[in-house]
């Protein structure tokens, strides 16, 4: 004999509902299929749909902040202590590479300036005597010793040249610069300062007529052509994201992939970073902002995709109503991941089982009042 489960009237159902917040008895205690009528389905607005495991449906957000790579930031600083003479760029500028950018004038550049013409008129008269004393040696008149020591006046000379270009070239003076002053013997009173690559003026820190030491930041010069997102990911999320993994900024068409995630936790946040590589289209975003970034939650065998709707809570008891031929039935699943109106759930179920996706807070109240009526 076919086995019949309780029906309830529709008059039933309302006090069900209203009873579904208070404390119930143990799951385990209660039918886990009841009967439902076609009808009360219908006018309970009850709607089903088959269980799915796609990979893609389920995805977790996340803050993220759009960042400048370390190797598209150029930090124009300043090599000698000075006065800031003129800014020859804006805010938010665009500039190419070897555009200038500030000139400064320094006490400093005066005395590299004079160590250079120093250095050049010795490695000249250095020169010049090594020249005149290989000359009196192919003549037999002096000794080969007399040779060497001025070769070797002659390489000291050279080295104190090169040193004396060096330290020019630090404080940010072209090659081409150099080399005038030392043909022209004419020093100059201030450098501009240059843009190493093409990108956009991000910041300027100084203003004309300020004093900045040695290694003081004055601008910042970004290439925005490429960016990255420094995911803020909860140390204590299960999931993992490999390298390689496609995130996405809704509301905005942009994609990335994730390059790399950081081994260390922040000790105030408990939070660790993922770093990802926006795929072009990043003139949507700026350097600094604040977004939302969605991750795809990797599916496995045994879990199932359903919309957050269709879950039910008894205690710490998470349910699914599967239907049965005559009803429903209250079936038992864990929780994997909660992502919007998305979850992913592991239980005891089976591709193409149809579920309550809306109504189930209806089913609840009616599996309950099925037990006290008992």
């Amino acid at each position: 004999m076919k086995k019949r489960y309780p029906r309830f009237p529709l008059s039933a159902w309302a006090i069900a509902i209203t009873c579904v917040f208070a404390s119930a008895a143990q799951a385990a205690d209660r039918p886990a299929r009841f009967a439902v009528a076609d009808s009360q389905i219908q006018a309970l607005g009850i709607q089903t749909a088959p269980l799915q495991n796609r990979a893609d449906s389920v995805k977790a957000s996340f803050p993220a902040q759009v960042v400048v790579p370390a190797k598209a930031e150029q930090v124009v600083s300043s090599p000698v202590a000075g006065l800031v003479a003129q800014l020859l760029v804006q805010q938010n500028q665009t500039v190419r590479q070897g555009a200038p950018l500030v000139r400064i004038v320094s006490p400093e550049l005066g005395q590299l300036q004079l160590q250079l013409l120093q250095a050049a008129s010795r490695a000249t008269l250095a020169r010049q005597a090594a020249r005149r004393e290989r000359q009196l040696f192919d003549e037999g008149i002096i000794a080969q010793r007399r040779v060497q020591e001025s070769q070797a006046a002659l390489t000291e000379a050279d080295a104190a040249l090169n040193q004396a270009r060096a330290a020019l070239r630090l404080s940010g003076m072209p090659d081409a610069t150099i080399a005038r002053i030392a043909a022209s013997g004419k020093p100059q009173d201030s450098i501009t300062l240059a843009a190493m690559q093409a990108g956009i003026v991000t910041g300027i820190a100084v203003k004309p007529g300020q004093r900045v030491d040695a290694a003081t930041a004055l601008l910042h010069v970004a290439q925005t052509d490429s960016l990255w997102l420094d995911i803020q990911l909860p140390v204590s999320e299960s999931a993992s994201w490999p390298t390689g993994t496609k995130v996405e900024v809704p509301g905005r068409n942009i994609t990335a992939r994730i390059l790399s995630a950081s081994p260390t936790v922040s000790s105030g946040s408990q939070t660790l970073v993922l770093r990802a590589a926006i795929d072009g289209k990043t003139g949507q975003v700026r350097p600094g902002e604040f977004v939302t970034v969605e991750l795809p939650v990797a599916a496995t065998q045994d879990s199932w995709d359903a919309p957050l709707s269709a879950v039910a809570h008894d205690g710490n008891q998470a349910y699914l109503f599967v239907r049965t031929a005559d009803g429903f039935e209250a079936r038992p699943v864990k929780v994997v991941v909660s992502a919007g109106q998305r979850v992913r759930v592991q239980g005891s179920l089976k591709a193409g089982e149809r579920i309550a996706v809306s109504g189930a807070v209806a089913l609840k109240g009616a599996w309950l009042a099925g037990k006290e009526s008992k």
